[in-house]
């Protein structure tokens, strides 16, 4: 069985915070692939990213991604760039995806200025906007539904996540 509802987004967006909102609100368990991997490693991303190089953080995400979609059941939140894999795109079809988008001014805000972010570490706002051309796509066509988050509180974006995908409350 799949997870009841998938959160995509890039990093900073708030899919941790709402995720766990909609986690409590749905009466179902909360995942985020991010902290599957920082457990299993024993370190920070940020270390994995600097130590081992991307390609290998990204295969360490791909793997706990394909199990976390097969074994939870609950709110699954995915790290910034895993839709960039095109098996883990094709896992997420037929999945409920929300992806939560945010435009750089605010990814900026709510980011700072790379701290503990290893790929917005050098001139966030070009990062940011780099980052988002190459997967805003990706993001799109992977999710059954895209939320806003600008402005928003999480308690808003995860009623805006209930309402898009039609699901409710516990």
């Amino acid at each position: 069985m799949s997870p009841r509802l998938v959160l995509t987004g890039p990093m900073g967006v708030g899919k941790s915070t709402v995720g766990q909102l909609l986690a409590e609100r749905l009466g179902v368990g909360y995942r985020d692939t991010d902290d599957d991997i920082v457990a299993a490693e024993g370190r920070a991303i940020s270390d994995i990213f600097v130590e081992d190089g991307e390609p290998a953080f990204r295969a360490l995400e791909k793997e706990a991604v394909r199990q976390a979609l097969a074994s939870h059941h609950g709110v699954l939140a995915l790290g910034g760039g895993a839709i960039l894999d095109p098996d883990t795109r094709a896992l997420l079809a037929g999945e409920r995806v929300a992806y939560l988008s945010m435009d750089v001014e605010e990814a900026v805000r709510r980011t700072g200025l790379g701290a503990a972010r290893p790929l917005l570490a050098v001139n966030p706002r070009k990062q940011w906007r780099e980052l988002m051309e190459a997967r805003r796509h990706l993001y799109e066509e992977t999710a059954t539904a895209v939320v806003p988050t600008d402005g928003r509180t999480p308690e808003e974006v995860a009623d805006a996540v209930l309402d898009a995908l039609e699901l409710k409350e516990a």
